[in-house]
Parts: C-alpha cells; sequence; structure tokens
C-alpha cells in the first residue's frame, strides 16, 4: 500500500467515527466520511494532476469537526469566525499528526497544513482548486437543504458570498450541477446585478 493509500485509510476511519450520518442515493454515511470524499472527488474533476499534497489535504480538510461543537462558541459572526479558525488549526493538527504516523517528510505535511488552513487563498492555486471544490460540496449537497432554513434574502447573500471565493472553474462547474427548481432561481436572482 502506497504512502497516499495508507493516509486516506486512516483519514477515513477517523471520519467514519463521525456521529452525525447522510443518506445519500439511499445509503447511509457518516457525514464527514461522505462530505471528505465528495470533496477529494471535486479536487480530482478540477485538477486531474492535483499534487499528492492537494489530493491529502482533500481527504482531511474537515478531519474530526464534529469534535468542536458550534454550539461551544458564541452566537453571531464573532464566534463563529473563532470556531471556523480554531476548527481550522484542530484538522490541520490531525492531519499532521497521522501524515508523521504515516511516515511523510516536515515539506509535505507543512504544505498539506497550509492548504487546510487556506493560506494565501487567491494566489496559492492548490489552496483555490480548494476553495473551488467545498463551494462546489456545498452547492451540490447542502444548498438545497439550507434553502429550506433560510429566509430567500439571506440564501442570496450566502450565494454571493460563496460565488465570491471561486474562481472560473469553480463558477463553470456550479452552472453545470443540476438544482431544484427553488435553488435554480435563486441562483439566478443572486448573480443577478442589483
Amino acid at each position: 500500500m502506497s504512502q497516499l493509500d495508507k493516509a486516506f485509510e486512516l483519514f477515513d476511519a477517523y471520519n467514519k467515527r463521525s456521529p452525525e450520518q447522510i443518506v445519500w442515493e439511499n445509503v447511509a454515511y457518516p457525514i464527514e466520511y461522505f462530505y471528505a470524499i465528495k470533496l477529494h472527488e471535486w479536487v480530482t474533476k478540477l485538477d486531474p494532476q492535483a499534487d499528492e499534497s492537494l489530493l491529502l489535504a482533500s481527504r482531511c480538510q474537515h478531519i474530526g469537526r464534529w469534535e468542536i461543537a458550534r454550539k461551544s462558541y458564541p452566537d453571531g459572526r464573532v464566534g463563529y469566525l473563532k470556531w471556523r479558525s480554531d476548527l481550522s488549526k484542530y484538522h490541520a493538527g490531525i492531519a499532521s499528526e497521522i501524515l508523521t504516523e504515516v511516515g511523510y517528510d516536515e515539506e509535505t505535511i507543512t504544505r498539506v497544513k497550509q492548504i487546510v488552513l487556506k493560506q494565501r487563498l487567491k494566489s496559492d492555486t492548490d489552496v483555490q482548486t480548494m476553495e473551488n471544490a467545498l463551494c462546489l460540496v456545498f452547492l451540490q449537497y447542502q444548498y438545497d437543504d439550507l434553502i429550506a432554513k433560510m429566509t430567500e434574502e439571506k440564501m442570496i447573500d450566502i450565494l454571493r458570498k460563496t460565488w465570491g471565493k471561486m474562481t472560473t472553474p469553480g463558477h463553470e462547474a456550479a452552472l453545470s450541477l443540476g438544482y431544484s427548481e427553488v435553488g435554480k432561481d435563486l441562483i439566478l436572482k443572486a448573480l443577478k446585478e442589483d
């Protein structure tokens, strides 16, 4: 088994401990395992020549996410941003431990952590590929569920922010996805200039 396959195996085993489940096409998955697989799939679609560090990062981007609850932070934007920041560092730490165990060198581990922490977003093509893939996972697998929980105004704001995080390859992939009628209508409204 290659180092990459061993790392994937350990990342997947960790994420399969996620207590929350998602049912997709009549199959139940631990939610963080499912999203890690889908994120990896999007990264490889967006960058078929992705290097090993990006592939590794795609499989551990949100590793152990359930272990730091959002409700353990204050409500509001400041609490949310602090939670997200702490989570990123937590994911990078777990990934680093697993990659060390598998025998990766410090350079690769540092690079994976840079991608997981989204350092130099917009100027680092691997980090931007990851951001595009994260947005696409949201749009493909989480967007329709979120519509039911939000006002139209809030959803349009979320869509505009999501669109702003992506570059052209992400936009093109997003426009190729199949959306519900409500979802498609909201995207058209979000993309329309005010």
